[in-house]
């Protein structure tokens, strides 16, 4: 990492709930910086709002902890709040059909995978909690992809290639388009192969109070399990638990709006 976002995110580090604001000078000596280097690094995080400065004369200024932090706060916040009350649901749906399950979120221009419970039949996936994977590329993100506004969407899609895994060609984004038109009709997501071979993947929304989706439940297992009534009952199973998990979210619009796809 650059040496300077490091030493910038330290000078956060400094301020405390005793000392919720502090001067140049104050600062400069607990980093142990020079003041034009402190004085740098500080204009640097007031510019995206990580700092407020209180007040500036020309002996000292005094800054305090910015609203962005507040702000990337409640976004953690929220994020420990779905994994917290999603995991249970989502052990629950892993033992009743014995498939991997995931918790997709939007972060960034990509998806990250938060939560991630195994089967117990003999399968690696590609995922892992913390990984993040292109937004087109599997059906957790595709299913986010496909309820971002079109403006989001083609800042997403924007770039010239869009790779794929296992060798496929690249992404086809006219008929990505209209794939994710049908996944918004549809109501869930689905897809083959697209990050395992060999492997099929199906995704439900979860919404919050707001009615805003907010992260995608996925399941995960080998192709072959995923056809029949096999498939049905996947689906079935998946898109009741992810209507489950956005009622304990607040959720509150139609209880059949979510299993409708099925």
């Amino acid at each position: 990492m650059n040496q300077s976002v490091i030493k910038a995110m330290k000078l956060l580090d400094l301020f405390t709930e005793g000392t919720p604001e502090l001067t140049l000078k104050e600062i400069s000596a607990k980093a142990n910086m020079p003041k034009p280097t402190a004085y740098r690094l500080l204009s640097a995080l007031e510019s995206s709002n990580m700092l407020y400065k209180t007040k500036e004369n020309e002996h000292d200024s005094r800054y305090r902890l910015g609203l962005k932090l507040l702000e990337l706060g409640q976004i953690v916040s929220e994020q420990i709040e779905l994994r917290e009350i999603a995991l249970p649901y989502m052990e629950q749906l892993a033992e009743e059909i014995n498939e991997v399950i995931h918790l997709v979120i939007i972060n960034q221009n990509e998806a990250t995978y938060i939560e991630k419970v195994e089967s117990t039949k003999a399968l690696r996936l590609f995922t892992k909690i913390g990984k993040s994977v292109p937004l087109y590329m599997g059906s957790g993100p595709k299913l986010l992809l496909a309820h971002l506004s079109e403006e989001k969407q083609e800042a997403v899609l924007s770039a010239d290639n869009l790779q794929s895994f296992h060798n496929h060609p690249p992404v086809d984004k006219d008929k990505l388009k209209k794939e994710l038109a049908m996944i918004r009709q549809a109501g869930y997501a689905y897809s083959i192969g697209e990050q395992d071979a060999d492997t099929t993947g199906i995704s439900y929304p979860l919404y919050d109070y707001r009615d805003q989706m907010i992260a995608a439940l996925t399941v995960s297992g080998l192709s072959s399990y995923y056809e029949g009534e096999g498939l049905e009952r996947i689906k079935r199973s998946t898109a009741q638990t992810a209507q489950r998990i956005s009622e304990e979210l607040g959720y509150r619009n139609s209880a059949t709006q979510l299993i409708e796809g099925n």
